[in-house]
């Protein structure tokens, strides 16, 4: 058992070494960007084209689609006119540093404003690896749960903004949203969390207002930390 303390380590140490490459190519082109993860299921892609939709073309966004296997989220991607690169892991349940990387030529990063990561549907491994992003957003759906914070604390813990989807279908789930609230800001305070269903639209104004102050605070010199 002790033998696998120092490969974690290793592992989690080169992951970095290599995060801060590409947090220095971002930075050079004057990038935000945005390490999206969730669960499978729990509305990424839906999210991403309704994005695309609200900040288009005031707002230049490129994605990165990670995925197990199959280029089915990237060419639902491509539809809204935008750049897109699969990554499939070939198993792994999570994108790393490396891989994101190995994507960057694909992209002409200097035409963009905003990147979007949208990881492998994993709510444990993607947490852990930082990938040269400015900061980390996780969808929760409502089907899922409001026991997620408890089960899954530290995406809860790392992630910059929380949204909630799937609203409409509260009336249908066992769901208490005051209670992933509570228990999501237990975890970090600073967490900002936006009720959104991408189904009917509810919500997403907020989220899109949201992101157009991150990049605004990028684009003026700043860390994307804006609330």
């Amino acid at each position: 058992m002790t033998l696998k303390i120092p490969v974690v380590r290793n592992i989690l140490e080169a992951n970095e070494r290599l995060a801060e490459d590409n947090r220095r190519i971002f930075r050079e082109a004057g990038l935000l960007v945005i390490n999206l993860m969730s669960g499978p299921g729990a509305g990424k892609t839906s999210l991403l084209e309704r994005t695309i939709e609200a900040l288009q073309p005031e707002i230049r966004i490129g994605v990165i689609e990670g995925d197990i296997q199959s280029s089915y989220d990237a060419e639902r991607i491509s539809q809204k006119g935008v750049q897109v690169v699969q990554l499939n892991t070939g198993g792994a349940c999570h994108l790393d540093s490396n891989m994101i990387k190995s994507s960057l030529d694909a992209l002409d990063l200097d035409t963009l404003d905003l990147l979007v990561v949208e990881n492998v549907g994993n709510l444990v491994c993607p947490a852990e690896f930082n990938v040269g992003e400015d900061m980390k957003a996780m969808i929760l759906s409502v089907p899922e749960g409001d026991d997620k914070p408890l089960k899954y604390p530290l995406m809860f813990q790392e992630s910059r903004a929380l949204l909630i989807n799937k609203i409409d279908l509260l009336p249908y789930v066992n769901c208490d949203v005051g209670k992933i609230r509570e228990r999501a800001l237990q975890l970090n305070a600073n967490l900002e969390i936006f009720e959104i269903s991408c189904r009917t639209g509810e919500g997403l104004d907020g989220w899109a207002d949201w992101l157009r102050q991150q990049v605004s605070a990028r684009e003026a010199g700043g860390d994307g930390a804006e609330t």
